[in-house]
């Protein structure tokens, strides 16, 4: 679906100020690197000023404090907050959402006994186990696979390829990704001179309304009771939630990201990308763990930390201060040490 809008759409959008003349109708937005002469591109940090004259984007938006003039044909949009105007514009090109007309692909299995309201739309080769339960509304696409006595939802999107295993509770309009996988077994094992032997992982997983799950990320079974992810949180994608771990609230759970089992995450909590949370630790509300930092102990309620094993950001900025001052204070001391004859 093609969508058009003039330089004048745009300006209104985002309630800027047009300078310079683009008569083209625009098609999409890209970056400032990347745009052809249809696109709306932006402005958003200045060390990248210098690729707006060379851009060739028929439209950017830019701040007040950009005044080198458009080239002939092009135009700008100066407005107070160009990056966030330019979510608005992202909007305005967005096509409407693909509609899932209600029915039963002939292909679906669907096991005897399960009610699929009307309104649900299953896909070809999705597979309903026995006893489980489907809320209305719900969107199952193709290759989806649902255990026996799991409990779904209203309103929920499953992509192609997800899987949830038995006895799981979704909630309402919970999204998941292509690709994930709810209510693998924990990995416990009691290891001894013969071996690794299992430990029976018979808990389930919880997910409450309005939780989002990326691509290809997983949440294990609890070893006994529930792995719970409360109403809200959203995780990226290929990110692991080990056994009996609770999340709760509005948290966010960047790409590679991972919470070791039994672990509680207080509400509002952001885990950055490739941060790792070890086990059996209570991490407070709204504590931000900066990228590929790694959490060894409990933390209070607002900590921002970064480093591994993590540290306030503070002390952890202060110490890498510190360790670019050793060379030059080596250096230092040798001259000392010269000096003194010792």
């Amino acid at each position: 679906m093609l969508i058009q809008k003039s330089v004048d759409e745009i300006a209104a959008l985002v309630n800027g100020r047009i300078v310079g003349n683009c008569s083209r109708m625009l098609q999409g937005v890209a970056s400032l690197a990347e745009s052809t002469e249809s696109d709306v591109a932006f402005l958003g940090n200045d060390k990248y000023r210098e690729q707006v004259p060379n851009s060739r984007a028929g439209v950017v938006l830019v701040p007040e404090n950009y005044t080198e003039a458009p080239a002939e044909g092009r135009a700008w949009i100066v407005c107070q907050d160009p990056s966030n105007a330019f979510t608005a514009v992202i909007l305005a090109f967005t096509p409407p959402p693909v509609k899932y007309a209600p029915g039963i692909h002939a292909s679906a299995v669907i096991a005897d006994g399960v009610n699929v309201p009307a309104s649900c739309h299953i896909g070809a080769g999705a597979v309903i186990e026995a006893g489980a339960t489907i809320g209305e509304e719900t969107v199952i696409l193709p290759n989806v696979y649902i255990g026996r006595d799991t409990q779904v939802g209203a309103g929920c999107l499953f992509y192609p390829n997800v899987v949830i295993r038995e006895r799981c509770i979704i909630g309402n309009r919970v999204i998941l990704h292509p690709g994930v996988v709810i209510g693998a077994d924990g990995f416990g094992y009691k290891s001894g001179p013969a071996g690794h032997e299992k430990i029976p992982q018979v808990g389930i997983v919880q997910l409450d309304d309005d939780v989002e799950i990326g691509a290809n990320s997983t949440v294990d079974r609890a070893r006994f009771g529930r792995t719970w992810i409360q109403a809200g949180t959203k995780i990226d994608n290929l990110v692991q939630v080990g056994h009996n771990v609770e999340i709760g609230r509005a948290c966010i759970l960047v790409a590679q990201s991972g919470v070791a089992g039994s672990t509680h995450i207080g509400n509002g909590v952001i885990l950055a990308g490739q941060a790792g949370v070890s086990g059996h630790l209570r991490i407070g509300d709204g504590t931000i763990v900066m990228a590929q930092s790694g959490i060894t102990k409990d933390t209070m309620p607002g900590s921002v930390l970064m480093g591994t094993p993590a540290v306030d950001r503070r002390a952890f900025a202060k110490e890498k201060m510190l360790l670019k001052q050793l060379e030059a204070l080596s250096q230092q001391v040798k001259a000392l040490v010269k000096q003194a004859g010792i």
